[in-house]
């Protein structure tokens, strides 16, 4: 028995016991699960596309910590911001060209665009300066540490602006690793207020880009690269114009190793690594949610962590911070596990899109009377509002 949307909607609103609107919402849940099912269908299964792209986020996001201390330490280059700039120039050439040969599609720039990306831009620039000061103001470790507050509060985002809905061992997984954080800097013996509050500002701005990219992505009106694209595209001006009035461009303009040919190799392989980075997330935001996202990039940072334990004399032991570390890896483990394993994560109402899509629905609600048993539902796009 092949059935519409509407009739479905229309039988249980006369049934009396339902609004409309509340099963709309309901077929919009169902339409949503399928949604993610026919996304992930193809030659790779769905867990192992998760995991991959899980995977190389974390390999991407730690290259790119080599690259970049290779660019900055060892060469002491005198402007992240700079190298960061040429990181999206280096995203929209490849993006561009990759348009321009049909590999891959994203809309054209239209005026409707702007308002597509927007907050991401603003987003991005706000990660990127207070990322940059609160490495100044806090060591290595503690920094790593209080970053783990962007889980929390990405999960947080998620339930507001996604409606997402996680299980309690998922909840409980992020709220160990969050405890690990507290009781890590519950002793701080470099305790600095404004390095705090700037971390902490940073970490909303983290959580929020995080948040509005998977949203963006899963709304299917700019797609993976569109998203990508553009996002880097207005980023640009806003970076050149922060580094203007920093001095940054100045400095990097009269930097002397720009006739060393190993090094622009290095600065160039570093641009290169930071579209690969970008890309790895939104990839992962993609396959995965906000939050996996998130938990990722955390684990992957206690590892830096544990490097900073032994390396680069700026750590400061005590007994509740090394504890701190171990409790959060612990949490970040968990995570990982519930997740993969596919029993963590209730996925709400959100705006998915497909064309037309058929499946089997056992019961809508048992509390409407109505059951449509071994129905096939066809939605015409065109028929539902």
């Amino acid at each position: 028995m092949e059935v519409t949307v509407e009739y479905i909607i229309n039988e249980s609103f006369r049934s009396g016991k339902r609004k409309k609107t509340e099963v709309l919402s309901e077929y919009v849940y169902f339409k949503t699960m399928l949604s993610e099912e026919h996304r992930n269908q193809g030659p790779v299964p769905a867990r192992l596309s998760k995991v991959l792209s899980a995977i190389f986020y974390a390999i991407s996001s730690l290259l790119i910590i080599l690259v970049n201390k290779s660019v900055l330490t060892s060469y002491r280059f005198p402007s992240s911001m700079v190298l960061g700039i040429g990181q999206m120039a280096t995203t929209v050439i490849i993006l561009y060209a990759g348009k321009m040969s049909t590999v891959i599609h994203f809309p054209d720039f239209d005026q409707q665009i702007p308002q597509k990306v927007f907050p991401l831009p603003l987003l991005y620039v706000g990660n990127h300066i207070t990322g940059l000061a609160s490495t100044k103001k806090l060591s290595l470790p503690m920094f790593t540490v209080l970053r783990k507050f962007t889980i929390v509060l990405t999960m947080v985002l998620e339930a507001i602006i996604l409606r997402n809905r996680y299980s309690f061992p998922i909840i409980c997984s992020v709220f160990i690793m969050t405890i690990g954080a507290f009781v890590a800097a519950s002793y701080d013996l470099a305790f600095s207020l404004e390095g705090y509050i700037i971390i902490l500002l940073n970490d909303v701005f983290t959580a929020a880009n995080g948040v509005y990219t998977k949203q963006k992505i899963d709304s299917k009106e700019l797609g993976k690269y569109g998203v990508l694209y553009y996002n880097a595209c207005f980023m640009v001006l806003p970076a050149v114009l922060i580094c203007f009035w920093t001095g940054d461009l100045q400095q990097a303009a009269v930097f002397d190793k720009w006739t060393d040919f190993i090094f622009i190799i290095q600065f160039l392989l570093a641009c290169l690594m930071g579209f690969i980075l970008m890309y790895s997330i939104i990839l992962c935001s993609y396959y995965n949610s906000a939050l996996t996202t998130t938990v990722v990039g955390a684990v992957k940072n206690v590892s830096v962590a544990y490097v900073g334990l032994f390396f680069g004399g700026d750590y400061i032991f005590s007994w509740s911070n090394f504890t701190g570390l171990n409790i959060c890896l612990v949490g970040g483990l968990l995570y990982s596990f519930l997740t993969f394993r596919g029993s963590g994560q209730k996925q709400a109402a959100t705006n998915s899109s497909v064309s037309k899509e058929s499946f089997d629905i056992y019961s809508l609600n048992e509390k409407t009377g109505n059951h449509f048993k071994n129905c096939t539902v066809t939605d015409p796009e065109e028929g539902v509002r």
